[in-house]
């Protein structure tokens, strides 16, 4: 099963490259896959009085609001507007069939070890640099333990091995350099805007970021472990902030991306 995962990976390889990352003449940024993580009877991580499902749908639901509100000519969908339970394939899939130009999934952290981590992370696609960021990884890919037919979506990948993250290595990301800019542009308005104490970029094996066939991040918005930040995620302004920042790291990708026309 582990040399179809790896076939599949370097069949991937050989299609990216063959392709710049916007692939055509006057490109423009027209759909925007907003991914709110976990939901339904996967909770995700939680606090003393929360759950990650609910802030992640509240701030992606925001953040849709506004890129409507000041980018009409931008088309916003939705992973799930409720309490819905989609697959990371579905996810995905869902983002691949709409031929969606960026997708940004949220979430929220969590630090068994320690109550007093806290800040904000992005993720790009990538081979984890640190056994924290591996941690990161195997909880938020874990979900797949909840899905029917993992086994036949995802080629037997096992997010409690190492070694399935090991086969990560043969992947090229063809859009890995506007990830890294995005993922960039976020952690710059979480630091210098809303004034959030940013962790930085980072990269890890995330299963719903290496599905999809389009320039993708995964963004932790704080620590649910931390009592002052699990505060901060459950007040609606600070969710407010928080929005607004995806927003103008968004619009301002997008200027710096079609400019290059």
């Amino acid at each position: 099963m582990k040399n179809v995962f790896v076939i599949g990976i370097f069949s991937l390889c050989l299609l990216f490259t063959s392709f710049n990352s916007t692939g055509v003449k006057d490109y423009k940024i027209r759909k925007i896959v907003i991914d709110a993580g976990h939901g339904g009877k996967d909770q995700g991580t939680s606090g003393t009085f929360s759950l990650e499902k609910d802030i992640a749908l509240s701030i992606a639901l925001e953040t849709g609001k506004i890129i409507n509100e000041y980018l009409p000519d931008v088309e916003v969908i939705y992973t799930r507007k409720d309490d819905s339970f989609p697959t990371l394939y579905e996810r995905a899939d869902l983002a691949n069939n709409n031929h969606a130009d960026l997708f940004i999934s949220i979430h929220c952290n969590s630090a068994p070890y320690s109550d007093q981590v806290h800040g904000t992370e992005t993720y790009i696609m990538g081979l984890h640099k640190s056994t924290e960021n591996f941690e990161v990884a195997k909880r938020e890919n874990s979900v797949i333990s909840l899905e029917k037919n993992a086994e036949e979506n995802y080629a037997g990948f096992d997010p409690k091995s190492p070694e399935s993250y090991i086969l990560f290595s043969l992947y090229q990301n063809a859009y890995q350099s506007n990830s890294l800019n995005l993922a960039q542009n976020v952690e710059d308005q979480f630091k210098n805007r809303v004034g959030r104490r940013s962790r930085g970029v980072k990269s890890a094996g995330f299963l719903v970021l290496w599905k999809t066939s389009m320039p993708s991040i995964l963004i932790e918005t704080g620590f649910l472990s931390n009592a002052k930040e699990e505060k901060d995620l459950n007040d609606k302004l600070q969710q407010t902030y928080i929005a607004s920042g995806i927003f103008r790291a968004f619009r301002d990708y997008k200027s710096e991306l079609e400019s290059k026309n």
